[in-house]
């Protein structure tokens, strides 16, 4: 284990959270808020310990698959452990186990909220909560690969491991380039959904904690009420970008180098925004009678099927008052979640349409037992190493889940809410039903439920492996104890 490399990618990983510490002490200067001190300071520890952890450089500076998953997971717990201190020094969530969930769902754009008074926060407070969003949707190390040169030539392992998908791939022939391109397009329509929010009248502070939130598909928003007070324009604005946000960005990048062919090539696109057609037509004929007018209707089925399946979040209605037909839907759409490459959550729509190639594979295989048939996804053969992928992943996120349904059912609330407490955290969506609807809250948890909860999250944002490995004994033993490898000649 590179233990060195591993450090100093930490050591990286705490600037670059210092430094995004320092725009909440703008905010609060600009309000006159005396949170803004405690921001300060915690940037200047965190800028500090970071310093420190980089003083001392690596002879190996190769990284295998195994390094970047430990680093990703490493990374992400520090980022929150640190993430959640100027909640709890500022008082504004006073348990420390409630702030780090806060922090957690946060930066795993899960949006899930113990507050009881969101509007009660500061307005540094409220910046920082939403723009960890932004900070976990594109990925924190893909933000350091854009902007540091790491090299050993391996470091695509730390994009795999943090970006979302059953295969992570280059964009250009560069990492950097390809990380630094994926964050153009990110900050680009960010700006510009930022700003389409204030041609609508929204204000200004408003429409940058939206667009953080809609950007990382996060869902915190700082109105007790999420989204149902603003306009209808707004509202419409966020549902086109949940949608936007929660498409594969390699369509986006295909497009500014006017390479159409390719980014109509991505099939996943094409059944994404099949499933968020036939969820609103199959919801609005369900929900059409509880709307004052079809306009009505359509704007909030559209908004909440968009942000669930793209595991954003907000909410203009409460879903959880809608037929059993509309919440059956809505869960699947939890499992479903957006496309790979994408800032959304979920299982991913690449994987089910792998799967269902694959079982129509085998049923022809049955039925006419010489063929010889190759899976086609993407106009090309889908490679043996991603099917299998898929299959290790899908038998893993099984698993994972029903030990947590099991682990949280000792808190002793009823099975909806038991069950889709799991659901919305694991694949990172925020509200979940029952006691956990859009107008409820974690509040009321154990913590040890919160704990549970909080690793599902994690795992649920790293495509499960990254986190999982940090509970291999040999692993753990290889982190723990440092011995120094050869140098690796190898790329």
């Amino acid at each position: 284990m590179n233990n060195s490399m591993i450090r100093i990618i930490i050591g990286h990983i705490m600037k670059i959270e210092a430094a995004f510490l320092l725009l909440p002490c703008i905010v609060a200067l600009i309000y006159g808020e005396k949170e803004g001190f405690v921001y300060l300071a915690v940037a200047a520890g965190t800028a500090l310990g970071g310093f420190i952890l980089g003083l001392k450089k690596a002879e190996d500076k190769t990284l295998f698959l195994k390094e970047g998953c430990v680093t990703t997971a490493l990374s992400w717990i520090v980022m929150s452990i640190i993430g959640a201190l100027p909640f709890y020094i500022t008082g504004e969530i006073p348990n420390y186990l409630d702030a780090c969930f806060e922090t957690v769902s946060g930066f795993t754009t899960t949006g899930s909220s113990i507050l009881n008074d969101i509007e009660s926060l500061s307005h540094a407070s409220l910046f920082w909560r939403s723009g960890t969003h932004w900070i976990g949707g594109m990925g924190v190390l893909v933000f350091l690969l854009s902007i540091v040169s790491l090299s050993g030539g391996s470091t695509i392992n730390l994009m795999k491991a943090e970006s979302p998908g059953p295969s992570v791939g280059k964009l250009v022939p560069k990492i950097k380039a390809s990380a630094r391109y994926l964050y153009l397009i990110y900050a680009a329509m960010t700006f510009i959904e930022a700003v389409l929010l204030m041609l609508g009248g929204c204000p200004i502070f408003d429409s940058i904690t939206l667009a953080f939130g809609t950007a990382g598909t996060g869902g915190f928003a700082i109105r007790g009420d999420s989204v149902a007070g603003y306009s209808a324009y707004v509202q419409w604005v966020i549902t086109i970008f949940m949608i936007l946000f929660g498409v594969n960005f390699n369509v986006y990048y295909y497009m500014l180098i006017r390479h159409i062919k390719d980014a109509l090539k991505i099939e996943e696109v094409r059944y994404y925004l099949l499933v968020i057609l036939s969820s609103i037509v199959i919801i609005f004929i369900n929900v059409r009678n509880m709307f004052d007018s079809v306009g009505d209707a359509i704007r909030h089925t559209s908004f909440t099927v968009a942000s669930i399946i793209t595991t954003t979040g907000f909410a203009t209605v409460d879903f959880d008052t809608w037929n059993t037909t509309c919440k059956i839907i809505i869960v699947m759409l939890m499992f479903i979640g957006a496309c790979a490459g994408s800032t959304g959550g979920g299982i991913k729509v690449s994987r089910f349409v792998i799967i269902a190639k694959t079982i129509r594979k085998e049923i022809n295989s049955y039925i006419h037992p010489r063929s010889i048939k190759k899976i086609i996804y993407d106009g090309k053969p889908a490679e043996h190493v991603m099917i299998r992928s898929v299959n290790v992943y899908m038998a893993t996120y099984i698993l994972i889940l029903s030990i947590s349904i099991l682990l949280v059912s000792f808190e002793g609330e009823d099975l909806v809410t038991t069950v889709t407490s799991v659901i919305t955290c694991f694949n990172n969506i925020g509200p979940g039903l029952n006691k956990l609807g859009p107008t409820c809250n974690f509040s009321f948890l154990g913590g040890f439920t919160k704990l549970v909860l909080m690793f599902d999250m994690l795992a649920g944002r790293l495509e499960l492996f990254p986190l999982v490995m940090l509970f291999n004994p040999k692993l753990l033993k290889e982190l723990l104890i440092t011995k120094r490898r050869p140098v690796s000649k190898t790329k």
